[in-house]
């Protein structure tokens, strides 16, 4: 069994993370799918989809998802998400560092992801004075 991950974001951000992890890494060592909305998308006319994305990508340990921006629709959706049942955990401010870094710790619980993600994420803006 594995923890899945569902990436929910705006339209035209999920999809190509993961086409650019899928070329960096190969193969991505944990079931993964973009669920993209768009930027008038209602969170309970989505919830039917969305849940289905959860339950395909679930390896049965739980679903970490990544989501692009905090209080926007994706995130509202995923906390809607959160009171169905299956286990997720929820991070925002998804970025390619963030992605990456949840991949390198594929076996890791899903109670440990969510820090890996952030750590991905911080550790990934650098300020280059160059």
């Amino acid at each position: 069994m594995a923890v899945g991950i569902l990436l929910i974001t705006h339209q035209g951000i999920a999809a190509p993370l993961i086409a650019v992890a899928t070329q960096l890494l190969r193969q991505l060592p944990l079931r993964t799918e973009a669920f993209e909305v768009s930027f008038d998308g209602d969170p309970d006319a989505l919830l039917p989809e969305a849940s289905a994305a959860l339950r395909r990508v679930d390896g049965g340990d739980g679903v970490l998802v990544l989501t692009d921006l905090y209080g926007a629709t994706p995130s509202n959706l995923t906390a809607k998400l959160a009171r169905l049942g299956t286990p997720l955990r929820r991070v925002s401010g998804l970025s390619l560092p963030m992605l990456l870094r949840v991949m390198n710790y594929a076996d890791l619980a899903l109670d440990e992801l969510p820090a890996i993600a952030a750590a991905g994420a911080r550790n990934g803006a650098i300020v280059d004075d160059a």
